[in-house]
């Protein structure tokens, strides 16, 4: 809370004195004679204090959110965020996720708020109503992989690859709660050998899911194939303690009718998702603010460190 108290001093100062007082460059002179041992009272960096105090005026919601933030992770909502409500629900999620600044900056640049909650599913047919909501905001439409490459996996064994080459980045964008099982698990069925894509447990939902990746467009009969998989882990993998295992369907690209007519009529939970490997439209102008780059801060407090 240091540095809203002393970014809302500057703002009552400044409102009493007038904006031309140099309160900034006062003050500055002052907690440096206070605090000798101390950095991070440059006039630069009280003037990031002044705008975090600005963009959070209500003491009472810093100590509830923001206070449980790094400072760095501060920068990065000013920064990037111009919206109020947006600022905070970025906050929430990055404290209920434990995101560093530079997790919390990818998120933001790949429009978070804007896939969570947007896979399609059938979840309000195939789960009860208390799990639905829950459960749908698990999931989010585009899944973003910036760490595929310059160019496209052609094929579904490719994309697993890369996938699982890069499991903690792979993880870190399913969200919170899944825990990676295993890939091309064999399940016996029939004599048969049948192999899942990849399984995952959700700690949370207290549940088996099943990810099938697919290269290229939405077919109907992926959800099938789906389906089968989702039928098999329940009756060979799932406890009893656990909730019906639930399905995602990764593709490159898909018409939301067809998949909507695809899952009707299944009763396993499953959702349908496409893949990226980057979000291609510019930021809008709710997701910018006239700030300096949290780098060009930190190349600012070289000499002037704030932890």
């Amino acid at each position: 809370m240091l540095y809203w108290d002393i970014g809302s001093s500057i703002l009552e100062r400044q409102q009493n004195q007038g904006w031309g007082a140099k309160v900034i460059d006062r003050l500055s002179h002052d907690l440096k004679s206070a605090f000798p041992d101390m950095s991070g009272f440059s006039p630069r960096n009280l003037k990031y204090m002044r705008a975090f105090a600005a963009a959070w005026p209500s003491r009472e919601l810093v100590q509830r959110t923001v206070a449980q933030l790094p400072w760095r992770s501060n920068l990065t909502l000013l920064e990037k965020l111009q919206d109020p409500e947006l600022r905070l629900w970025y906050a929430q999620k990055a404290i209920d996720h434990g995101m560093g600044k530079d997790m919390l900056a990818i998120q933001i640049e790949t429009r978070l708020h804007e896939r969570q909650g947007k896979a399609i599913t059938n979840f309000p047919a195939a789960l009860p109503p208390a799990d639905s909501d829950m459960t749908a905001q698990v999931f989010k439409d585009p899944y973003v992989f910036d760490f595929l490459g310059t160019a496209d996996p052609r094929r579904e064994d490719e994309l697993e690859q890369k996938l699982i080459d890069h499991i903690q980045q792979f993880l870190l964008e399913l969200g919170q709660g899944f825990a990676f099982v295993g890939r091309q698990v064999v399940m016996e069925v029939g004599g048969s050998d049948f192999k899942i894509d990849l399984l995952f447990y959700h700690l949370k939902l207290r549940c088996y899911v099943v990810i099938e990746l697919k290269a290229g467009k939405f077919e109907p009969g992926h959800v099938s194939q789906l389906n089968f998989y989702l039928n098999v882990v329940d009756d060979l993998l799932r406890h009893a303690d656990d909730k019906p295992s639930i399905g995602l369907l990764l593709v490159k690209d898909k018409n939301q009718t067809v998949v909507e007519y695809a899952l009707a009529g299944y009763t396993k939970p499953i959702g349908v998702a496409q893949w990226e490997r980057q979000i291609t439209k510019n930021l809008p102008d709710e997701l910018k603010t006239s700030l300096p780059s949290v780098d060009e801060i930190e190349a600012e407090l070289a000499d002037d460190e704030i932890d």
